[in-house]
């Protein structure tokens, strides 16, 4: 007997978001799912001056389950979520950016967690695309791998988030959607969890000002949060940020470590070798085989695969109002 699968209403915002859009949901229709069922891809158009909409309407001729809806006016991204809301009809809903792209079995990996009736939301791991080649694209991918590290902590969702439909809209007031959302579903006794092997890929900023201004709203609307609707994200919590903080700079640390005891052997190793070739006139032409250097390539990569699969399994830990 087949089980049932969890089906889910997907939402998209999109503001301008013609480089991407297109991309965006040939990737949400070719998602490999197995225990989880897309039954509706709702996009929200709000005041797009682009091919954004010619686009979406464009791939919903082709595929009946993506519906478009127009926001004439830019209204913000809570009223573009509640539009989403209003016309969702699973009680599963994903909420996805539009300037993103789900890895192909994200989808699966986020919603089949709901199989387990405690869990109200998930959130999925966000990496950045930049290349980080310049200081900015270099605190991006810090930041996000921080925030990756935070989340195995506590949970702090965004970019890409699932959750029961437990309310019918957010406040017009709410800037942070999926923070508020972490509020309710806490509030409502849930679980929220963090799903890191559910990849959501995005780019972040490319100059300092823009950086700086994506993480000044982002401040602002956490504390408007915190002060209207006393709920604290992670990321404010400054006793957890500085933890994860100190074991970045524990790894910088540690990595200078090991490259000097690496140059150490290095040079140890030259030295010896120049003995041999200089003083000893040893050729090696027969080989003093390094031993433990051989070994059952098969068995090292399956260790190797167990390795990182390891690394990505999250500690499950209900979160309450309390811990926030």
């Amino acid at each position: 007997m087949s089980q049932e699968k969890i089906r889910c209403s997907v939402g998209v915002t999109a503001h301008n978001e013609e480089a991407n859009i297109g991309a965006l949901l040939d990737a949400l229709l070719d998602q490999h799912l197995h225990d989880v069922e897309i039954t509706e891809i709702i996009v929200v158009a709000s005041g797009c001056t682009d091919r954004t909409v010619p686009i979406v309407q464009e791939y919903a001729q082709r595929d009946p389950r993506i519906r478009l809806f127009v926001q004439e006016r830019r209204e913000g991204k809570t009223s573009a979520v509640n539009v989403f809301l209003k016309h969702a009809k699973e009680d599963i809903c994903v909420l996805e950016s539009g300037d993103t792209l789900p890895r192909e079995d994200a989808i699966e990996n986020l919603v089949r967690m709901f199989a387990d009736p405690r869990v109200g939301m998930t959130g999925a791991h966000k990496v950045p695309l930049n290349t980080p080649d310049h200081l900015v694209g270099l605190f991006t991918h810090l930041r996000l791998r921080m925030e990756h590290e935070l989340c195995l902590d506590i949970p702090r969702l965004g970019e890409l988030i699932a959750f029961r439909k437990v309310f019918d809209q957010i406040p017009p007031d709410v800037a942070m959607d999926e923070a508020f959302v972490e509020a309710l579903i806490i509030q409502r006794g849930l679980q929220v969890r963090y799903a890191p092997n559910a990849v959501v890929y995005n780019t972040g900023p490319t100059t300092v000002s823009d950086f700086v201004k994506q993480r000044r709203r982002n401040h602002a609307g956490h504390l408007y949060l915190k002060h209207k609707y006393g709920y604290k994200v992670a990321s404010i919590q400054n006793r957890r940020v500085v933890r994860v903080a100190l074991r970045e700079i524990w790894g910088a640390i540690r990595l200078v470590l090991v490259l000097m005891a690496l140059g150490v052997l290095e040079a140890w190793a030259r030295l010896l070798g120049w003995y041999d070739f200089a003083i000893k006139k040893e050729r090696h032409t027969v080989w003093d085989m390094a031993w433990t250097q051989k070994a059952n390539l098969a068995q090292a990569g399956k260790e190797w695969t167990n390795h990182k699969e390891e690394s990505l399994v999250t500690p499950v830990h209900e979160v309450n109002p309390l811990e926030r």
